[in-house]
């Protein structure tokens, strides 16, 4: 049966219509995405997890020991108060790192945790129990990190700190092992990799670039948006970023632009936002908060970490995973300073040195973070 030919016309010029569409299309330029504001300020990712300031602006400081120390001093109360000395004597502590060998390090650099963890309790007036909540052990005489292990307890500061931050200790928690602490840790991450080629433990952490929050004004919702670097830009990385798409709107020949799935309310007129807009923000802020991690630097460096493995992940915050490390490196320095002259001095020895010299100036700019709810970065440079 022959087709009818103004059927075939008809189709011909769906065809070149559909055609034309494509090609009009392709030629529009691509708009970012409107980013939410409140008043004049634009709304990003912050760095404290709990009650992040979101309309303050990044302080550019050289040391947020002094910031920091100012910002309790000119709060006139009895928490504050108790928060600033212990602060004092965690600078104290700090300071006195500067001068010792790696293997006498932990020991001060563990107190100057110790005491910053306790300014942040007493400022936002979390009850906690003296003991330092974390315990550790060697598991047998040979000096690996895998050998070494760290159990947190359910009282103490450590935790306390795990309260704050939504992640309470359980009474039977399993003991963690040095080595998947290290693997856990995105500031040291690139250095646990030269030291472990292993594809049991594969890349963890996905480099994002402008990470963001835009909205649909028709829809009134709005979500998390980040762009994943040229070479990061495939099915295979995407595949691992669990609760992330591709974003359509964007070009995405280059690099990907991908956006969280899940959504928030954003009803806003002239840059106000409604009560229960800030409210449905705020509680998407802290869980998507709870999947990156940042690096300390002059740069603002953020990861999101993958959750779709099924060894060696530690679903614990980084102050957390930071204290518990240098408590159980303070006891070997107290106690058995020849062991952690040996770990110094076997495969792992970088990696190792690179924790203990960088993880002071991690934990010290995170838990500014959580104690003004303000981002820090260092002066003379620019993103």
């Amino acid at each position: 049966m022959r087709t009818d030919p103004l059927k075939r016309i008809r189709k011909r010029l769906e065809t070149n219509e559909e055609k034309i569409k494509a090609l009009s299309d392709a030629q529009k330029p691509r708009t970012d995405r409107p980013i939410i504001h409140i008043g004049k300020t634009e709304i990003g990712i912050k760095k404290a997890v709990i009650k992040p300031d979101l309309t303050s602006e990044t302080v550019l400081t050289d040391s947020t020991w002094s910031y920091v120390e100012i910002f309790l001093k000119q709060d006139n109360t009895s928490n504050a108060k108790e928060a600033a000395f212990f602060w004092e004597q965690a600078r104290n502590f700090f300071e006195a790192t500067k001068n010792l060998s790696l293997v006498a390090a932990p020991l001060t650099t563990y107190y100057c945790f110790l005491n910053a963890t306790k300014a942040l309790l007493y400022y936002k007036g979390v009850p906690f129990n003296l003991k330092h909540g974390v315990s550790g052990k060697r598991t047998d005489g040979h000096f690996l990190l895998q050998n070494e292990e760290i159990t947190l307890k359910p009282k103490g500061v450590l935790s306390a700190l795990c309260n704050y931050l939504g992640e309470p200790v359980k009474n039977n928690e399993k003991a963690y092992t040095l080595k998947d602490v290290f693997y856990n840790m995105s500031f040291i991450h690139r250095a646990f990799q030269l030291t472990f080629q292993s594809p049991s433990h594969p890349d963890l952490f996905v480099p994002i670039t402008r990470p963001r929050f835009v909205f649909d004004k028709f829809r009134k919702v709005g979500w998390f948006e980040a762009q994943l670097e040229k070479e990061h830009s495939t099915k295979r990385v995407l595949g691992n970023i669990t609760g992330f798409g591709v974003d359509k709107k964007y070009d995405n020949n280059k690099f990907y632009t991908i956006r969280r799935n899940k959504t928030f309310k954003w009803e806003c007129r002239n840059n106000k936002p409604t009560v229960d807009s800030l409210v449905d923000f705020n509680r998407y802020h802290l869980k998507i908060r709870k999947q990156l991690r940042t690096i300390y630097g002059p740069n603002n460096l953020w990861y999101i970490k993958r959750s779709n493995l099924a060894n060696h992940l530690i679903n614990r915050n980084n102050l957390v995973l930071i204290y518990a490390t240098m408590h159980r490196l303070s006891e070997m320095a107290r106690y058995e300073p020849n062991g952690l002259k040996k770990h110094l001095e076997k495969n792992h020895s970088w990696l190792l040195t690179e924790f203990i010299q960088k993880a002071g100036q991690q934990f010290i700019d995170e838990i500014s973070s959580e104690i003004t709810g303000k981002d820090f970065r260092t002066t003379g440079f620019r993103d």
